[in-house]
């Protein structure tokens, strides 16, 4: 009973100090690999790079003590950190004090959810993603994830469109008008670093090798260059224009905000008191300042814009200071600095006494040091509604990923695996680590791997992780100022290449056409789709569905003859000749509303076809449950077959099915010397009644008879 609240006390069976040191490494190689990956992967989730700290040191712990799984490494990923992105870019600007509560409060409800499917044993709900359309939807996601941090390689800054690839093709422009080339080769050659050492010497943690290396460049060239001036240090009037115009638009919008909420609660009043001309007034109110924040919003975005493409160049003054000149502005006898700076520029009004100007690469920049504050998440009722669709996949396809890595590593080992105590594991480790200030994490297959290959006996090995992201957060947060922005970029793009699968499509095609077709529209969607991505994966979950029902309305209805081998098997198939007198039917599949009346159209096709016929034998061992319907339908078939004066039997009727049949006394009317254990039985019973006096020399149903095809001239 122990064991069944609290797995964790199963590790401690016949363990010992080897198994204690085998798994102390192995935590701490994982976090070697995890610091950096989770950092890489809250800024794809639109978060400061701490935040992946904050999600790695109490969700690793949990899910390893309350999951099933010992080899199983738990913390952010990249596909849940994607779907994060994406479900929070609707409610509030990526990096927002807002952003990170609705993030906070979105792994708190993945959490509830994944524990409440835990606790109920509803493991089976994942079966709702099949694999073609996970297989389409991760292959896209991979691209998407990888494009993504290509703004960050080339060191632009864009905003987000309305959709990805109208971003990624702004990206591109950008690049073409500026790439910040010390960034692009940072990233390069991190990347270079990972892919290198994973071939060469795939035990070395390439990520912390790749992570050391590019901060300690960073760090002695001094890769990040700010600096913050007043506006008159800015010889370019058109620039203190743009800035004028922006703050303007900028500061416009905030009483408009404050006015907005205050009708938002208003409007919730007027709806609780019924007040329609309220409500009516409240809502005209709210869509005439919605549309002003909109416009708002979009001239600020085009000055944005505008000033993010001026570049300048920095001039030595006399006293030491730096003037700072459009570069395409040529000065006589001016010497530049050697840089090409920006004007750093966010969603917040420029201070004219401090406007930042980059002459260098983006970094990490400062880490707050010490764990955070373990609180409860502020609930937020509209917040819930609106995440809890994105949470319910999020569950779902992380648990997916999650459980499907677990199986691999069990594969290996030989451990037992139960995927609802792997729910209540990923489920508490959400929970905790939304109160620890993390975001949705998940099983990574590539922490899980390292845990795997070196020699992880148990989940003590997550709770060694977790201890050493605690010793980082404590005492090393000032060694990860300068890492480049490009670098966590390259960490994705490397990490993400395992996701890209693209045998998965041509072995989804290989075993049914529409599976493969399936796999490739879930994929096309999801890129056509995304930020949105829950549109891609419904639309493949539509098409999953609609294939399930058009096949169980037309399930296979095969008519048998003996083969070579002495089976019954399909005589279309096969090329077999069919019995002239008796028809061996066979019905594949539950009889039920929706394709009851298919199987009595099928059956009236042969009475039509074959006029000679006076039997019909119904193998319906394929039949596996039937309904009030389908029950229906048999009797109806059952009254016009002997009604035409051809008879009726059955074979291999299940226990379920012989259930329905007495409890609607449909088996007395079928007969009980007309329903047989077998279909040699129901064939040896009829055949000589009904040959009796016949013409065919051979029946197919006794001897093979195949059907002699003629080339055509």
């Amino acid at each position: 009973m122990l064991i069944r609240f609290f797995p964790f006390l199963s590790w401690f069976k016949n363990y010992n100090v080897d198994f204690f040191k085998a798994d102390a490494i192995s935590g701490l190689t994982v976090a070697l690999v995890l610091i950096p990956q989770s950092m890489a992967y809250a800024q794809l989730a639109g978060l400061p790079a701490y935040y992946g700290l904050y999600a790695s040191f109490l969700p690793p712990m949990m899910a390893a003590l309350f999951g099933s799984s010992r080899q199983l490494a738990t913390g952010p990923v990249a596909v849940v950190s994607l779907m994060t992105s994406a479900s929070l870019e609707p409610l509030a600007t990526a990096g927002s004090e807002s952003y990170i509560a609705y993030a906070i409060l979105l792994a708190l409800i993945v959490g509830i959810f994944q524990l409440s499917l835990g606790i109920l044993r509803l493991g089976l709900v994942v079966n709702f993603l099949s694999h073609p359309v996970v297989n389409g939807f991760t292959n896209a996601a991979a691209l998407i994830i990888a494009t993504s941090q290509l703004s960050k390689m080339f060191g632009v800054y864009v905003e987000n469109a309305p959709h990805h690839y109208e971003t990624i093709i702004n990206v591109c422009k950008a690049a073409l008008h500026y790439t910040h080339i010390p960034t692009l080769l940072m990233g390069i050659f991190a990347f270079a670093i990972m892919y290198s050492l994973k071939r060469i010497a795939p035990k070395i943690p390439n990520v912390l090798v790749a992570v050391t290396i590019t901060t300690l460049i960073s760090w002695l060239f001094a890769f990040e260059h700010n600096t913050n001036v007043d506006i008159l240090s800015i010889e370019y009037p058109e620039a203190h224009n743009m800035i004028d115009d922006f703050n303007r638009s900028v500061n416009y919008l905030n009483p408009l905000a404050e006015e907005k909420t205050k009708l938002n609660k208003e409007l919730d009043i007027a709806k609780s008191t019924k007040d329609r001309i309220k409500v009516l007034n409240a809502e005209h109110e709210m869509t005439v300042i919605s549309l002003k924040m909109d416009k708002l919003k979009e001239e600020a975005q085009i000055i944005k814009d505008q000033i993010r493409n001026i570049l300048f160049v920095g001039i030595k003054q006399q006293d030491g200071s730096l003037k700072f000149y459009p570069k395409d502005q040529k000065i006589e006898g001016a010497q530049t600095d050697g840089r090409i700076w920006r004007i750093k520029i966010g969603n917040n009004p420029l201070k004219k006494d401090k406007i930042k100007m980059m002459g260098g690469g983006a970094v990490v920049g400062y880490v707050p040091k010490g764990l955070p504050a373990l609180t409860v998440p502020h609930v937020d009722i509209k917040g819930i509604n609106h995440l809890l669709p994105y949470a319910i996949i999020i569950s779902l396809l992380g648990f997916m990923e999650a459980i499907s890595i677990a199986k691999a590593m069990a594969a290996k080992t030989g451990q037992r695996l139960d995927p609802n105590q792997e729910l209540i594991g990923q489920g508490l480790a959400n929970i905790f680590g939304a109160i620890g200030k993390g975001y949705p994490t998940s099983g990574s297959f590539s922490r899980s791997a390292v845990n795997l290959q070196t020699g992880a006996m148990s989940g003590l090995s997550s709770v060694f992780a977790s201890i050493a992201v605690v010793i980082a957060l404590m005492f090393c947060t000032h060694l990860l100022y300068h890492l480049p922005e490009s670098v966590l970029a390259a960490v994705i793009m490397i990490a993400v290449i395992s996701l890209l699968n693209v045998s998965g499509f041509i072995h989804a095609w290989r075993a049914q056409w529409y599976d493969g077709a399936i796999s490739i529209i879930s994929f096309i969607c999801t890129l056509i789709f995304a930020p949105h991505l829950d549109k891609g994966i419904m639309v493949g979950v539509v098409l999953s569905l609609m294939v399930f029902l058009y096949k169980s309305m037309r399930p296979t209805v095969s008519s048998l003859s003996r083969h070579d081998d002495n089976a019954l098997r399909d005589s279309l198939t096969h090329d077999l000749m069919e019995c002239s007198y008796i028809d061996l039917i066979r019905f594949e599949g539950t009889l039920f509303f929706a394709n009851a009346t298919y199987l009595e159209d099928k059956i009236n096709e042969r009475i039509m076809a074959k006029k000679t016929l006076k039997h019909i034998i119904i193998a319906a061992h394929g039949i596996n449950d039937i309904d009030a319907s389908g029950e229906e339908a048999l009797s109806l078939v059952i009254d016009r077959i002997r009604s035409a004066g051809i008879d009726i039997s059955f074979s291999g009727i299940n226990e379920t099915v012989m259930t329905v049949l007495k409890r609607t006394h449909l088996y007395e009317k079928i007969g009980q010397n007309h329903i047989f254990p077998t279909m040699e039985g129901a064939i040896l019973a009829v055949h000589e009644k009904t040959h009796r006096g016949a013409s065919e020399p051979q029946c197919p149903l006794t001897t093979v008879c195949r059907i002699v095809k003629q080339n055509m001239r």
